[in-house]
């Protein structure tokens, strides 16, 4: 009994003494290291790997089969090995951007344990950086006075039950007697209200475009897409569970039908100017999908709508009423007209065939709209970039 006491002890102390030198070993390390010529430098310390690959939005891509065809995914990268064990690996020059990354450790997917930043994408989670300059400081914290940002709760009797929104309210909103513009901004499919705010960096962009004066001071209003949600996962009363990518009773209409409950919500709790020239809509991917719809449902309540690589044409099987008589709605929208109706998608996007048919059905019934073409596909690093274009013409 004495010897194996002795014995596990002994396992017990070799082990906190591995533990403690990974640990010690891991916590010299810096990564990532932004360089002065804006290369970046990541580290990993795992000596007993066999082989540690980067992968991140930064890399050259590669064409990958998915369910929506050939998209562009990052190629993974071998890191190499020092006589200490640390893995390193060193990028090419960066553009400013925002970028994300992950490692792979003998096959398995690991997050850098020196860098505590992290976002989630629908159920993955990766590391963050920002390589500083012009278009990414938009997505900094600058010294400059900054929003408030809430998650608030509402009834919505069209759903049935509570359901939770995420509110941005730019700064002096608190100690002002002022009303305000809104903008509703939408997610795509496998988001929820949590992510404009992290993987958009809304509220940074927000601060930045209003102290420098390119945008109006508004309220920006982040919703649920997924009607079958209160609230995104580990927020609601359904507890923890894996986030996926379509949730039930997406894009079947009912979102799109209730979300008068958001607005009224809105302008009843909040100081703004309820008027059609106040209110703007847009999303990306599925919460383009849901403004275009949404708008042209209700086509005398928003004067700007701005679609971002949107998802355009309900599937031959939806039947809700919200997607019945698209052309006659988009008559009468038009007819009605609006300040502003924004396309914007990238040339490899895998919707950019939906999006040419789209502008050709606007085209031939005389609907004015302004487009943006840009380089790269359905990703986060485009979005932010219309973001940062669209909000500067809202509300003049």
């Amino acid at each position: 009994m004495k010897k194996s006491f002795v014995l596990l002890f002994s396992l017990v102390l070799s082990h906190l003494a591995f533990t403690q030198e990974a640990l010690f070993n891991a916590a010299d390390l810096k990564s990532p290291e932004i360089n002065a010529d804006k290369t970046v430098t990541f580290r990993f310390f795992a000596p007993k790997a066999d082989s540690v690959f980067i992968t991140g939005d930064f890399l050259p891509t590669m064409k990958v089969k998915s369910r929506f065809g050939l998209v562009d995914v990052p190629k993974p990268a071998l890191m190499q090995k020092d006589a200490k064990g640390v893995w390193t690996f060193t990028s090419d020059a960066l553009a400013p951007e925002l970028y994300s990354y992950s490692f792979t450790v003998d096959g398995l997917r690991s997050i850098d344990p020196n860098n505590p930043f992290l976002n989630r994408d629908v159920a993955t989670v990766t590391n963050i950086f920002i390589v500083g300059g012009p278009q990414a400081d938009f997505y900094k914290v600058n010294d400059i006075p900054h929003g408030s940002v809430t998650r608030r709760w509402y009834d919505s009797p069209g759903l049935g039950i509570d359901r939770r929104v995420t509110i941005y309210t730019p700064p002096g909103y608190e100690s002002s007697n002022a009303t305000y513009p809104v903008l509703y901004l939408l997610h795509g499919a496998g988001g929820d209200e949590e992510a404009w705010i992290a993987l958009g960096r809304t509220a940074q962009i927000m601060d930045n475009l209003i102290a420098q004066g390119k945008a109006k001071p508004m309220i920006v209003v982040m919703p649920n897409g997924n009607a079958s949600q209160d609230a995104a996962p580990g927020e609601g009363n359904t507890g923890f569970y894996k986030p996926q990518f379509m949730a039930p009773r997406t894009m079947e209409g009912s979102y799109e039908a209730a979300f008068m409950d958001i607005v009224k919500f809105v302008e009843k709790s909040y100081r703004v100017n309820a008027k059609k020239e106040s209110r703007a809509i847009a999303g990306l991917s599925m919460g383009g999908f849901h403004s275009m719809h949404i708008s042209r449902f209700y086509p005398n309540t928003f004067d700007y709508v701005g679609l971002f690589s949107a998802a355009i044409m309900p599937r031959e099987d939806a039947t809700a009423k919200v997607y019945s008589n698209i052309d006659e709605t988009l008559k009468v929208q038009k007819e009605n007209g609006t300040k502003l109706y924004w396309i914007a998608i990238g040339k490899t996007d895998f919707l950019y065939q939906a999006n040419v048919d789209f502008r050709k059905k606007l085209d031939g019934m005389g609907m004015k709209y302004e487009y943006v073409e840009s380089e790269g596909g359905h990703i986060w690093r485009n979005w932010r970039v219309y973001l940062t274009q669209f909000v500067p013409k809202l509300f003049n």
